[in-house]
């Protein structure tokens, strides 16, 4: 048999089901033909090119995506449209391509054709796509992000805290980085939808990734006596000198400060963030994290000055901007005691005079170029563990959005028992009945008129639920007071300060008996931790317009405190 009778006898033989070897051939190479061909064809679909070849991406969400860090940063690295909205695993990938003939559908019958249509089902869209990366625990963000590569020494606080939540509890990328490709869309879910979609998921639950702990157990915490290298904000002040420094009444403080390490506490300018912005997730991104049992100070030490700059300019929480206002400042704090009394310097550097526009002379308060306020309170106060004194702002007090107007303070049925002389102060939810936070149904937001009966507000400060108020007036005497129902204040008997601008630094010292039996004083004793908290009123402001730190931990010979007053 000759050679050409053996290949076609060897084409010719039946292997499956009767089909030849040689068709068997034929087919495999159409299949892979056809295989490449497929792919090359899905590979092409995934191109930024391809995906905004319609006008309605082009037109619309390339343009804000192009502003952002997935399109433009210092690596070079680039996100297109598909790494972030077609998953890589093939399967789920050509169901993706499957549900996009839905897509071609409505461009053809002109859904979103315009940027008006667009706008109109924008969030709508936006939905979907949230729901989807939800359900898959945003898988395509962990094509580039993930949790076991991450160096948690390179991100700051809010980062690092976040994301060690989301490991233990279950959360996923997209609970918390809703607008970051695309404009903000997020503010218009209702309550209801943003707690839902932001819940945790326990499928979502993974281990702690060794680099974590092991950070964690090294000790890597946000240093409170570093002032953040990345924050542009002022020099903090030279420490001063070693000396024992006169109060206004005369006393002596005997401290050496010069053997106190000085903790850097940044001050930032809070604009209208009140503690019912600071719940609501609409407003404020952190809500979730924060009803959850987090501080302020774990997510935000680091980055007060930034926080500040986007609130002074006017870019959230403040309609009002002064122009030429500092977003913060660095206060160089130190702390001592002696048994008796609790001891403290504070520094900060002085700002030149900025005028404000809706001030007569430009000045709010020209007796008083600076007030320094210190308040202290425990953790049994709802919000003050873990909001400091922002617990005790709130959303109608005096100069913030929801402020009753004069003829409704005087004719409300709590105007005799409350200081409402010059609008409402600051209070505590202790003292409230109830505490508007979400605005619904066009609801004033906060409490100021839910005021709880004498004799229950009475047995709340004798349980210690107040925030104790130490005041400085660069421009008077001491004062001492506290906050629950509103902000009373009973003198300077509980307190002495002094205060001096040298070189165009301010330095504060304050001088407060450990133990007081008066009410309205907090008692610190060894072995507990307390919340302090400070508020900076410079350059002759009044109200909000002043600068304030997060609540920090004050304790005596405790390492564990933030503030730790060593004894002298």
């Amino acid at each position: 048999m000759n050679s050409s009778n053996q290949k076609t006898s060897l084409f010719s033989r039946k292997i499956l089901m009767g089909t030849s070897i040689g068709a068997a051939v034929v087919f495999m190479i159409a299949g892979i033909v056809f295989w490449g061909g497929f792919n090359t064809a899905m590979e092409a679909t995934n191109t930024l090119t391809f995906c905004i070849s319609c006008h309605e991406m082009e037109e619309n969400v390339y343009q804000e995506y192009t502003k952002t860090v997935h399109y433009r940063n210092g690596s070079g690295v680039r996100a297109t449209c598909s790494d972030c909205h077609v998953p890589d695993p093939w399967v789920h990938k050509f169901v993706r391509k499957i549900k996009a003939s839905n897509e071609l559908l409505h461009k053809a019958l002109g859904t979103i054709d315009t940027p008006e249509k667009f706008n109109e089902r924008r969030l709508y869209l936006a939905k979907r796509v949230w729901a989807a990366m939800k359900s898959t625990d945003s898988r395509e963000c962990r094509n580039c992000h993930d949790f076991g590569t991450m160096n948690p020494e390179d991100q700051k606080g809010r980062a690092r805290k976040q994301h060690l939540n989301a490991m233990k509890n279950g959360n996923t990328c997209i609970d918390c980085h809703k607008g970051i490709a695309h404009s903000k869309i997020h503010d218009k879910l209702t309550d209801e939808e943003l707690a839902d979609m932001e819940k945790p998921d326990p499928a979502h639950k993974r281990e702690v990734s060794p680099q974590w702990i092991a950070f964690d157990e090294s000790g890597g915490k946000v240093n409170p006596s570093a002032t953040p290298a990345d924050e542009k904000q002022e020099t903090a002040p030279s420490p001063a000198p070693a000396a024992t420094t006169s109060t206004s009444s005369g006393g002596d403080i005997p401290v050496d400060w010069g053997k106190i390490e000085p903790v850097n506490i940044g001050l930032l300018y809070p604009g209208q963030t009140s503690m019912e912005w600071i719940l609501n997730g609409r407003d404020h991104g952190g809500a979730r994290p924060f009803n959850a049992g987090d501080r302020c100070y774990d997510c935000h030490a680091e980055e007060t000055n930034e926080m500040g700059a986007k609130i002074v300019s006017g870019e959230k929480a403040e309609p009002t901007p002064i122009p030429g206002k500092r977003p913060g400042f660095p206060v160089q704090a130190k702390v001592a005691h002696d048994g008796t009394y609790l001891y403290a310097q504070f520094q900060w550097p002085d700002t030149e005079h900025v005028a404000v526009p809706f001030a007569d002379g430009g000045k709010m308060d020209p007796d008083n170029q600076v007030k320094l306020a210190v308040m202290l309170g425990t953790d049994d106060i709802e919000y003050v563990d873990r909001a400091g004194c922002w617990a005790t702002c709130h959303h109608d007090a005096r100069s913030m959005p929801d402020e009753p107007d004069e003829a409704t303070r005087n004719g409300s049925g709590v105007a005799s028992r409350l200081d409402l002389k010059n609008s409402v102060t600051k209070y505590l939810k202790e003292s409230r009945t109830e505490i508007e936070v979400k605005g619904k149904e066009g609801k004033k937001r906060g409490g100021w008129d839910k005021l709880k009966s004498d004799d229950e507000i009475k047995a709340e400060l004798s349980a210690g639920h107040f925030m104790d108020l130490l005041r400085y007036r660069s421009g008077g005497a001491s004062e001492d007071g506290h906050i629950l129902a509103d902000r009373t204040m009973q003198g300077g008997q509980g307190v002495e300060f002094n205060g001096v601008l040298s070189n165009g630094t301010w330095t504060v010292t304050m001088k407060r008996k450990l133990q007081s039996g008066n009410p309205g004083d907090i008692s610190i004793t060894e072995g507990n931790l307390y919340n302090l908290s400070i508020a900076i009123h410079d350059d002759y402001t009044n109200a909000r317009y002043h600068h304030v730190s997060l609540g920090y931990k004050l304790g005596l010979d405790n390492d564990e405190a933030e503030l730790n007053a060593v004894k002298q």
